[in-house]
């Protein structure tokens, strides 16, 4: 596999390259939000599945979605040997989870809970498979559409703003079209179809970017890699390289801590602000401080280093995680503002890592004298969606702990104190405390700017 190197054409990227990548966000930014606001709630809260069973079915999904990550990161690295690019899995991945997605969310009125939850369990691991065909090769395509460290900065710099904008189309926009419904299951389906289709159809036009290899003589330099040595290879991985096991550690932790915030959000709306349209709310004083503070977190990174800021937003977002806890002592309204400032941060959060990682892909590359930007990509996605899915797990464990009542949509419960106690410390203390613990592997992080620079500089 060759390494990767500089390239003057791309660390210039067209602005139009540019955007067709960062429109797959679309996709990447509608599955990771949508399922882990409304998920665990509509099993809940709509077909009476006990809240415990319901982080099962979540969990069950997800841990699927991280076996398959690595076996796809090796399936992606092939067909760039085999056939120039990586875009035909995320081809097939994109064609396929508006379907699954659909029959996720398509199970009929008073259908047993039990027959329920293995409904959604089978539909949501559908989803998962197809959502790994496209994002594992998506998150390996950085490293090969631009060089440098400010360029990687600026392309994924993009892609955090349509992500942003994603989650707020999708935060916002999924509970509204499921109001629309004629009762709460036709909702969600009415939800789930639409929200497919744009998901779909972001990825496939972020499919068309993948760079093709010119020519026969190169993809034959690259060796055919089988799909069970994708698990070995990501252990290799992880093994090998200093810097991608202390972001990946980082993004991980990270990611179970907005994993879980996303996942109580509906519950916090419904029973601490006593609204079920607050969870709109919330999602706009979450992303629209996003679309602001991402240009402004890559021009931060520009001058310290991506590294530093990335520092800085982590404890930004868990300093406003831990004010949250307040509402315990004063619910209302003002849970806005800490929210808007965690929004702030979380900008940083997701657009730093991304343009870090393909800096890792390109250091090793060049330590190695191979490439293994699939196999990086696949354990990357895997730890991101484990951290995710942990996340709707613990929300699970603590709102069974705390006495949480489930119900369908036809019954009306009240919820007893120690449960609302338990949603408030899901979406704040618990969050602070894996944000803090987070920082400690990120302190480890050693690559800096002219560690990628200079040796690039030098092989053009």
């Amino acid at each position: 596999m060759t390494p990767v190197v500089a390239d003057p054409a791309r660390s210039a990227l067209a602005r139009s390259t540019r955007l067709r990548y960062a429109v797959g966000s679309l996709g990447t930014g509608g599955f990771g939000t949508l399922p882990g606001l409304v998920l665990v709630f509509y099993l809940t809260d709509t077909l009476g599945v006990s809240a415990l069973a319901a982080g099962v079915v979540v969990t069950l999904a997800k841990v699927w979605d991280v076996v398959i990550d690595p076996a796809v990161g090796a399936l992606s690295d092939r067909e760039l040997a085999n056939r120039g690019a990586r875009r035909r899995p995320m081809i097939v991945g994109a064609i396929a989870l508006p379907v699954f997605f659909a029959l996720t969310f398509a199970v009929p009125a008073g259908t047993p809970a039990l027959a329920a939850g293995v409904w959604v369990g089978v539909g949501f691991v559908l989803c998962t498979t197809a959502f790994s065909l496209f994002q594992v090769p998506y998150i390996a395509l950085p490293a090969e559409l631009a060089a440098g460290y400010d360029a990687r900065t600026r392309l994924l710099s993009t892609r955090v703003v349509v992500l942003t904008a994603a989650i707020l189309l999708f935060g916002a926009g999924g509970p509204a079209l499921r109001a629309l419904g004629a009762d709460e299951n036709s909702g969600y389906l009415l939800m789930a179809v639409v929200a497919g289709v744009v998901i779909g159809l972001g990825m496939l036009v972020a499919s068309g970017v993948a760079p093709r290899s010119s020519g026969v003589a190169a993809r034959a330099a690259i060796p055919r890699i089988r799909l069970l040595e994708g698990y070995r290879t990501g252990m290799a991985a992880l093994r090998t390289s200093q810097p991608f096991r202390a972001l990946l550690t980082a993004f991980v932790l990270q990611g179970l801590a907005t994993g879980l915030m996303l996942a109580a959000a509906q519950y916090v709306a419904t029973w601490v602000l006593r609204s079920t349209d607050a969870v709109t709310l919330l999602f706009v004083a979450l992303i629209a401080p996003a679309l602001i503070a991402t240009p402004v977190w890559g021009a931060i990174a520009r001058r310290i280093g991506k590294e530093r800021a990335y520092l800085i937003a982590s404890i930004l977002f868990g300093v406003a995680a831990l004010l949250v806890t307040l509402q315990l002592v004063a619910p209302g309204a003002w849970i806005y503002a800490p929210v808007a400032l965690a929004g702030a941060a979380y900008a940083g959060m997701q657009a730093l890592p991304m343009a870090m990682l393909p800096d890792v892909i390109a250091l090793d590359a060049r330590e190695r004298g191979t490439g293994r930007a699939g196999v990086f990509g696949g354990v990357w996605t895997a730890g991101e969606t484990l951290g995710m899915a942990l996340g709707a797990t613990v929300l699970s464990i603590v709102l069974a702990a705390t006495g949480y009542l489930s119900s369908t949509g036809a019954t009306t419960v009240e919820q007893p104190g120690s449960a609302i106690v338990g949603i408030v410390v899901s979406f704040s203390l618990v969050p602070a405390a894996l944000l803090a613990a987070s920082l400690v592997p990120l302190s480890r992080y050693r690559i800096r700017r002219h560690d990628v620079d200079e040796p690039e500089r030098a092989s053009a």
